[in-house]
């Protein structure tokens, strides 16, 4: 398997990876509640979870910054790069653990903001070069789901169900990106099966 497409496949296990983590990591947690708590508690500084959830931060930061940046072809530049500074600023979240020290969660909000943002923002961005890709219903669900994300990791600055909102937002985007991987490899495989019979 070549470098591209493993990094492809990566673009889709890495959301799932992420998202199942935080669902076990939230049922081993006593006293956690996922509709008003934040995700990175289940990594802070002294929690059970901390290991757990840090490998999550830590697999979805990785691949999805593989996926974005070897996979420029489908995303787009611009598309590309805000993929890509949100996966290393997952992997700066995973890092910088909260309830360790005033710096570590002033980074680890920094790192939040940051992820919040340029996850929501890549849908809207790949949707233009996805569509000249080959991958229109991708392109066409492209902004709703920016919007969508975005609305909701916004919300999370505010008012009640924090950690509803922060799932739905991450859920959104993460889905989102998973589904691209997934229409990518299916492309290529489609695109190595003709190759031989045109040649």
């Amino acid at each position: 398997m070549d470098l591209r497409r493993l990094a492809t496949f990566g673009g889709a296990i890495g959301p799932a990876a992420f998202v199942s983590t935080w669902v076990v990591a939230g049922r081993r947690s006593d006293g956690y509640a996922p509709l008003d708590d934040a995700i990175s508690r289940l990594a802070a500084s002294g929690a059970p979870t901390r290991r757990l959830m840090t490998a999550g931060f830590t697999c979805l930061g990785v691949t999805l910054s593989a996926f974005a940046y070897l996979r420029r072809d489908a995303l787009g530049a611009t598309g590309s790069t805000s993929a890509l500074v949100s996966g290393l600023a997952t992997l700066g979240a995973g890092f910088t653990s909260l309830e360790r020290s005033p710096a570590s969660d002033a980074a680890h909000l920094a790192c939040a903001v940051i992820g919040y943002a340029t996850l929501s923002a890549a849908p809207a961005l790949a949707a233009g070069p996805l569509r000249r890709h080959g991958h229109p219903r991708l392109a066409a669900v492209a902004p709703a789901a920016a919007v969508l994300s975005g609305l909701s990791l916004a919300a999370t600055a505010w008012g009640p169900k924090r950690g509803l909102f922060q799932r739905v937002g991450l859920t959104l985007g993460d889905a989102w990106l998973a589904a691209t991987a997934l229409s990518l490899l299916l492309r290529d495989e489609r695109v190595a099966q003709a190759a031989p019979a045109t040649a």
